[in-house]
């Protein structure tokens, strides 16, 4: 599987927390600048990230993608809306939390969401 990080850089022991609840290796870890110019608009920064990746049409659709969000919610939204256009679905996605037991700030992986099942679950409440 393939991680493509917008936020700050996983470490070695998130990659193995990340293994364990995906049940599979991370192949690679696709850092993706996640600062924004807020003077300027932000589909186009957040598409050109994107396109940048050299994905093609029928990787988007078929390779194993995690995603780690930007933590800008606005950006988070905007990367979202692009990768559904481009896969068809909602990517999972990680979710880390602070280690509350770590003396130096660092984040470990909470969960693992399944956006497209959360999607689904949702159409039942129509």
């Amino acid at each position: 599987m393939k991680v493509i990080n917008f936020a700050h850089p996983l470490t070695e022991s998130n990659l193995q927390e990340i293994k364990s609840l995906a049940g599979c290796e991370v192949s690679e870890v696709v850092e993706v600048p996640s600062q924004i110019d807020p003077a300027k608009p932000l589909e186009p920064q957040i598409a050109s990230r994107l396109e940048n990746l050299g994905l093609t049409a029928q990787e988007w659709q078929t390779q194993p993608l995690l995603i780690n969000l930007p933590s800008l919610s606005c950006s988070a939204a905007v990367v979202l809306a692009l990768l559904h256009g481009r896969m068809g679905y909602f990517p999972p996605i990680l979710r880390l939390r602070p280690d509350t037991d770590s003396l130096v700030p660092r984040f470990v992986v909470a969960e693992i969401l399944n956006l497209q099942a959360i999607r689904e679950r949702a159409r039942g409440k129509r």
